[in-house]
């Protein structure tokens, strides 16, 4: 019983952090957002803004909040909020805190007659998300300004899949007047949801791998968050099972804190000889 539950931890976590987070149901009954003065606490996944059931904020939508007002304020909560989740855990979020990681890690489970390790073009797609955080997170919503002086939330507006999934589509559900006011913006961002949904039958987290720009964030910091690997090279004997059991196709014996890793922890599992470590020291046992 143990160690059936210590094989579904993850997804226990992450079922456990998506239901605290976005406890509101009276969001989806009355087809409202909560209000309060817990939405101006940031949460560390894709928490969005406009989810009925959310009860804080995600931090790129905070971000973009800020930086497309008239007074161009720039969003030091935010900001240090990211440092320092990044700085303890790195990608670690991605793997166990953020809801739309979860909907993707549920349709992965959905079997497949071939799953592929990564999409034709994988070396350079991997690069899309990070064009994605400074072209639609900080560029845009700085320069391209109405005639107020006034920005818009370019990737919350354009891009987030999460938010038109957790938010845009509960809301419009409940809401006729909503329904009749959509626009070939909606259908836009509809689509480019249920691209990522499908691909993420086939294709582990397409969206983390490629679009998601809170993860290239936190990716950033992989090398150097406390929580973070190291191989223990007199143990290692280079089977290659770590990379084997990687959902993300990462050769972890040469890059263990690679800004691609979710901190999933498969390739500490899978090895046989307890070679991947916690940079703290904490070694998995030999069974």
């Amino acid at each position: 019983m143990v160690k059936k539950m210590k094989k579904h931890l993850r997804t226990m976590v992450q079922v456990g952090f998506t239901a605290v987070t976005n406890g509101y149901l009276m969001g989806f009954a009355r087809g409202s957002i909560y209000k309060g003065p817990m939405k101006k606490v940031c949460l560390p996944g894709l928490n969005c803004y406009s989810c009925p059931g959310a009860l804080g904020s995600c931090p790129v939508g905070a971000f973009q909040a800020v930086v497309t007002s008239r007074n161009l304020n720039f969003s030091y909560y935010v900001v240090g909020f990211l440092i320092l989740f990044g700085a303890f855990l790195g990608r670690f979020v991605c793997g166990w805190l953020c809801p739309f990681g979860l909907v993707q890690d549920l349709l992965h489970k959905i079997p497949f007659p071939r799953k592929l390790k990564k999409l034709p073009g994988d070396r350079y797609l991997k690069w899309l998300k990070y064009a994605i955080l400074v072209g639609f997170v900080i560029v845009l919503p700085l320069t391209v300004l109405d005639v107020v002086g006034q920005g818009q939330p370019w990737y919350c507006k354009y891009i987030c899949p999460s938010g038109t999934l957790l938010g845009g589509i509960p809301l419009i559900a409940a809401n006729p007047m909503l329904r009749s006011a959509l626009s070939w913006l909606f259908a836009w961002k509809v689509g480019i949801l249920v691209v990522l949904l499908l691909l993420s039958v086939v294709v582990y987290r397409p969206f983390c791998r490629y679009v998601c720009p809170l993860g290239a964030v936190y990716g950033l910091f992989n090398p150097i968050a406390l929580y973070r690997y190291r191989v223990d090279e007199t143990a290692c004997t280079h089977c290659g099972a770590c990379q084997k059991a990687c959902p993300m196709d990462i050769p972890v014996e040469k890059t263990p804190n690679s800004p691609e890793c979710i901190r999933c922890g498969a390739c500490r599992s899978a090895c046989p000889h307890g070679a991947i470590q916690l940079k703290n020291g904490g070694r998995k046992k030999c069974s």
